[in-house]
């Protein structure tokens, strides 16, 4: 997997103080996206041990509500298996941490794979520029949802995160 950086103390891709992995790939190539650079997957750099250390020491910061995923998409083909490692090692080293994940994806395409175990809240779709609204919490356009991914799946319905 490649990425394009590691945000500290992010307060605008969920909820609290985070810490944002900005992943390389994306296929949806949504007009107007506010990241295009993180499109190609062979761009940024290789996350190796050092960048994953990094992250980690983000993380063990009590002052840190948990990790964002971003990108590009972090559920773009050649990201998945990485990403799936990655989710794991963090749920296991910070069960109090949560992790939040952006997709071009939707919900319904995306609800079954194994990742979503892993991931407490996912804001779904791509952006729409004709639904842009900066007012928006958490999300660019109105098509997209902030869903709480626990409570989604115990239910069987979508349910959103409070905003």
């Amino acid at each position: 997997m490649r990425y394009h950086n590691i945000t500290k103390d992010d307060m605008l891709n969920g909820d609290g103080l985070r810490v944002v992995l900005w992943v390389s790939g994306c296929d949806h190539c949504c007009e107007s996206c506010h990241n295009p650079i993180t499109w190609d997957p062979n761009g940024g750099l290789l996350f190796e041990e050092e960048a994953k250390k990094e992250l980690f020491e983000e993380l063990e910061r009590d002052y840190i509500s948990g990790l964002t995923l971003s990108g590009g998409d972090p559920l773009y083909a050649g990201n998945r298996k990485d990403v799936l490692k990655l989710v794991g090692e963090v749920r296991e080293k910070f069960p109090d941490k949560t992790i939040w994940m952006y997709t071009g994806f939707t919900w319904e395409s995306i609800c079954d794979l194994e990742i979503i175990d892993f991931i407490d809240i996912l804001v779904d779709g791509e952006f729409v520029l004709e639904q842009a609204d900066p007012k928006l919490y958490w999300r660019g356009s109105a098509n997209q949802r902030v869903i709480d991914v626990r409570r989604s799946k115990e239910t069987g319905e979508v349910v959103l995160h409070c905003e």
